[in-house]
């Protein structure tokens, strides 16, 4: 259930929403908070749900003492109205019994907020890649037949490499098995696509396959990525220097090496 944090709530009418699917490395997530630290979005709502793991925390994107005192929780919207941009942060695990729950309300929401397309930013295990997915890009998209009607000729011209469907038995041929979309390491990503494609909703899926770590790097390939698309910030130019990182993560890794240990 979204739940604006305004007087009245706000309209997402043919906004574009950007969502990260909680996957391997959390790219999506460190991906979407680029966005929403770079484009400074205000948040609108969250979702009040019971199929993410509870938590809670200080403001994530403070620039001053006076704002990191905002108390933050799971799963909360953003936006950038100029851009008709809406932006869904997710930062807890999906309880992992309510995962099929979790997609149905994020498919009612989407569906009733009249969004125009959905970008679902996720990422796969690198180590689980078969032949052809290891040439090339780490870059792959998925869209599904509603957004391919309206979104061909922009995703024809970029160039961009879809992900493969693998054998239903690898190592195998079989002309009766039909190859099959896997996502490794992806979380929902698979299974929002599945839902997406069969409630006729416009949606993409841009992801990377990486390995866990400092997956900070990934992050910055994956927006990058978006921006081709998008063009949230314009063409590329020192592409790195034009993110904004937010104050969370000067503690990405903790707080650093305690002196007492030499």
């Amino acid at each position: 259930m979204f739940i604006s944090s305004q007087n009245s709530p706000p309209s997402f009418k043919d906004f574009t929403l950007v969502m990260p699917a909680v996957a391997v490395g959390n790219v999506g997530q460190l991906a979407v908070d680029l966005v929403i630290s770079t484009l400074n979005m205000s948040r609108v709502g969250h979702l009040h749900t019971d199929c993410l793991i509870p938590m809670a925390g200080n403001n994530p994107y403070a620039t001053c003492k006076e704002d990191a005192e905002e108390l933050h929780t799971p799963a909360e919207v953003y936006t950038a109205a100029e851009l008709k941009l809406a932006v869904l942060q997710i930062r807890a695990p999906i309880v992992q019994t309510k995962s099929k729950r979790f997609r149905q309300l994020l498919v009612s929401w989407i569906k009733s907020s009249g969004f125009a397309r959905t970008v679902v930013l996720s990422s796969s295990h690198a180590y689980q890649r078969d032949d052809q997915q290891l040439q090339g890009t780490p870059l792959r998209y998925l869209v599904t037949p509603s957004l391919l009607k309206v979104s061909a000729d922009a995703l024809k011209e970029l160039g961009w490499r879809e992900m493969e469907r693998v054998p239903a038995f690898p190592g195998l041929t079989d002309a009766d098995a039909e190859p099959r979309l896997c996502v490794p390491g992806g979380g929902i990503t698979k299974g929002l696509y599945a839902d997406s494609c069969a409630e006729d909703i416009p949606l993409a899926v841009l992801l990377l396959f990486c390995s866990e770590g400092d997956n900070i790097p990934d992050a910055f390939t994956l927006v990058n990525h978006l921006n081709d698309w998008l063009h949230l910030l314009g063409s590329h130019s020192q592409e790195s220097s034009k993110w904004k990182m937010p104050s969370s993560w000067s503690l990405l890794f903790g707080s650093g090496i305690p002196p007492a240990l030499f």
